[in-house]
Order: C-alpha cells, then structure tokens, then sequence
C-alpha cells in the first residue's frame, strides 16, 4: 500500500491555475461535492501538461493510478478554486502530481489537498519513460 504522507514539495509550484465553481457542482449540503475536488485535479493536470508542451498522443500519454485527497474546509458557492501543483518522486515511467486546494475568499488557507501518481503509457498499453519535457521537470 502506497503511503499517503505528503512529502516535502518545492517552495514553487510548477503550475497554477484557477477554476471557477458551477452552480450544479454543490451537493445537497450547499458546498462543492467530493467528487468535484478530483475533477478540478484532472482539469488543472491537462491544463498544466498542456502549458508545459507536453503532446500527448496515442504511442504516449499519461494515466492516472492512484488518486487521493483530504478535504480540509467546505467549499461553498460562488467561489474560484486556486489549484497549485507539484510534481515530486519522479521514477522512470511515473511521477507523483500533489495539488493544493485554495478558494478566492481565503487565498492562503487550504481547502483540500490531493495526489495522484501519473504513469506514462505507450500504445501498448505498457509503460514508457516519462516524455523530455516532463523529466525536466526535476532536473
């Protein structure tokens, strides 16, 4: 089992993006549904791929193996969400992506925060050493 410990991440994020808050994104409660906080992940993660150059295509593209996150504080509506990203532990063919959780109200208190490891494919469906672009990540 993989642990959830966060470890220590760079003083920067490598990205940042915001994202607003839909009206049809609240659950019953009146506060942004769990599931949402992972799909704010997923977009943030296409977004910063996308800005850093990374094509994807079908002989080499990333997928998601494991996921996790740890709600801090409701989100309610109207709010943007502040996504920083961090991609630490890099391996040959995986990196770990963290993203911590902001909201416009209270830009420096946390919301959420969530991992994900992102493992490159190839078109075999077997994995593949991380594309130039992302490996400079690290360096």
């Amino acid at each position: 089992m993989e642990s959830t410990q966060r470890p220590e991440l760079p003083e920067k994020p490598h990205f940042q993006c915001e994202i607003p808050m839909r009206w049809g994104d609240m659950d019953a409660l009146g506060h942004l549904n769990n599931t949402l906080y992972l799909r704010y992940c997923e977009e943030a993660r296409f977004l910063w791929l996308s800005a850093a150059g990374v094509k994807m295509k079908p002989d080499s593209y990333p997928v998601v193996v494991t996921v996790g996150c740890t709600f801090l504080r409701p989100v309610v509506y109207p709010a943007t969400v502040r996504l920083d990203c961090y991609a630490v532990e890099p391996g040959r063919s995986s990196f770990m992506a963290y993203f911590r959780m902001f909201t416009n109200d209270e830009p420096n208190k946390p919301c959420a925060e969530a991992h994900s490891k992102v493992v490159w494919l190839g078109a075999d469906g077997k994995s593949r050493p991380l594309p130039d672009t992302v490996r400079a990540w690290f360096d």
